[in-house]
């Protein structure tokens, strides 16, 4: 019997799925609680961020880039 090779969790892509029912659902919901959850997702985002894409977005931001 051969030996498949097994996919990484790498290189398998991140598959994101909303039902019509939760779309409906966030839309209800108000906008300043939409944008502070858009702003807790950023601060996580940004602090989980290697340092080299840190140095790139601030470039990208300041026009340097």
């Amino acid at each position: 019997m051969k030996n498949k090779p097994s996919k990484s969790v790498q290189n398998l892509p991140l598959l994101y799925y909303k039902t019509k029912k939760d779309i409906e659902s966030y839309r209800k919901k108000p906008v300043k609680l939409k944008l502070q959850w858009l702003e807790a997702q950023m601060e996580f985002f940004h602090k989980a961020m290697p340092a080299k894409a840190k140095k790139i977005r601030e470039k990208l931001n300041s026009g340097k880039l």
